[in-house]
């Protein structure tokens, strides 16, 4: 569990939602419920509160946000619950920073009315984000009730024009929001779902766009779901395009064709069991070990999830380079994050950046630096992590240290850093030690995870 998680606070709304569930029906439906949430199941005597508290009691807190996700998931809790949960889990990762002034002037260009012809779906969003209270009866026929659901409906949809968006945010409470869920109204109101019309909807973003860029954002198009375009608010240094084609654990050059040049269809020449080519479309939400396990289980033909995971371990552990430190880094990623790893970036190794038939030594000045990178992530909002374990050949030949050599690592550096890439590297002598190796990369990949939103 994160550091700086309110693990108390978080146990307390876990166990509230837990007794709820429990008085929704039978003591003899209890162990269905809470398994369906990933809670233990209670000792069958005693109240339906007090089996429903000994099962939070039961368990470790590294294990309560993964339970507080499977509740929010299955809808187990009400408005303000979800999102106080919610806040408490994004602590960690905290969207990328909106400063007040920006949500204003966003507020004060947007159009309430850009939204009316799908208003059912626009108020399904707000509900989805903000708490928006329960409905009342009118007292007398034909008076408004008090909730802001109520108030919305009166002065958005039956009355167009009696609230502007300024005020509708104001009232959402989304200028003093957390950055994370603002980020996810901003991309709410992009998406088709609410503006159901691809114009619209690019319109609508290019109006965001004006407010967000000078704050170093941006709504950018990085997809598309049923037709019509996906836009995920990333920084403007993000990787724009979308990964085509991945080709990845192998130490050696592979031998490439291009059978169809048209299409960019790409193909193994000889050696195809030494080369892995991941050719599935990546989402916005990046490449984790999730999708790479799924797709190395359908391409291999293999049945169980478990065997998928260890062969495809073992298949990306033997393309290392016979680099101790290379494999320590590798080892202590999925040693430190355990279970959770499933749900995060994949760590890619021995992935080829660049592909030329010539070798180096005949292209000469020409030739392009950093031909395989030693680890790549790719993270949500279109971020490509690169992480290097530089060893004596990036600064030195044989034992000398070599001005040249190193001239050149860094060249290729800031190559692949003006590319979009984000280079981190790590000195050999950073991974000789194992234990503080573990210690180092857990705070490193703490911090990176938070810096680039990695739930």
């Amino acid at each position: 569990m994160a550091s700086d998680l309110d693990a108390g606070r978080l146990r307390e709304l876990v166990d509230g939602v837990a007794v709820k569930t429990a008085h929704d029906g039978r003591h003899v439906d209890i162990p269905t419920s809470f398994a369906r949430v990933g809670l233990p199941e209670p000792a069958g005597d005693g109240t339906k509160t007090e089996r429903a508290q000994r099962s939070v009691a039961a368990v470790p807190d590294e294990q309560l946000p993964e339970i507080a996700r499977l509740m929010l998931a299955h809808g187990a809790v009400n408005a303000a619950t979800r999102n106080e949960i919610q806040e408490l889990l994004w602590l960690a990762h905290p969207g990328p920073r909106i400063q007040k002034r920006t949500r204003h002037e966003i507020a004060r260009s947007l159009d309430l009315d850009e939204f009316l012809p799908a208003y059912d779906k626009f108020k399904a969003l707000l509900d989805n984000i903000w708490v928006l209270g329960e409905e009342f009866f009118p007292l007398l026929s034909g008076s408004v009730g008090q909730s802001l659901r109520a108030q919305i409906d009166q002065h958005v949809q039956r009355n167009p024009g009696d609230w502007t968006a300024e005020y509708l945010f104001d009232q959402l409470g989304a200028f003093d929001a957390s950055d994370k869920r603002f980020a996810l109204f901003l991309e709410g109101l992009v998406s088709a779902d609410i503006l159901p019309d691809e114009s619209a909807q690019r319109r609508v973003a290019a109006v965001l766009n004006q407010h967000l860029n000078a704050a170093g954002l941006v709504l950018r198009e990085n997809g598309e779901a049923d037709g019509y375009p996906v836009f995920r608010l990333m920084s403007t240094g993000a990787h724009a395009g979308r990964p085509k084609t991945l080709i990845f654990a192998t130490p050696h050059k592979p031998d490439l064709r291009l059978s169809d040049v048209i299409d960019n269809e790409i193909e193994i020449a000889t050696g195809a069991d030494q080369v892995l080519v991941y050719d599935r479309n990546i989402s916005a939400n990046g490449l984790c070990w999730r999708d790479l396990q799924g797709w190395w289980k359908d391409t291999q033909a293999i049945k169980s999830d478990d065997e998928a995971k260890r062969t495809l371990w073992r298949r990306l552990w033997e393309s290392l380079p016979a680099s101790p430190p290379q494999q320590m880094l590798f080892k202590l990623y999925h040693n430190i994050h355990g279970e959770r790893t499933h749900d995060l970036p994949a760590l890619l190794p021995e992935v080829w950046l660049h592909w030329d038939p010539q070798t180096i030594k005949a292209r000469g000045l020409k030739a392009m630096l950093n031909l395989r990178m030693d680890f790549l992530m790719l993270a949500p909002g279109g971020h490509r992590i690169v992480l290097e374990v530089d060893g004596k050949h990036h600064y030195a030949t044989g034992t000398l240290a070599d001005p040249s050599v190193y001239a050149a690592t860094m060249r290729g550096d800031r190559e692949l850093k003006l590319a979009r890439y984000e280079v981190f590297r790590f000195g050999a002598a950073d991974l000789e030690d194992e234990q503080s190796a573990r210690d180092m990369l857990r705070a490193f990949f703490e911090d990176l995870f938070r810096i680039y939103h990695v739930a």
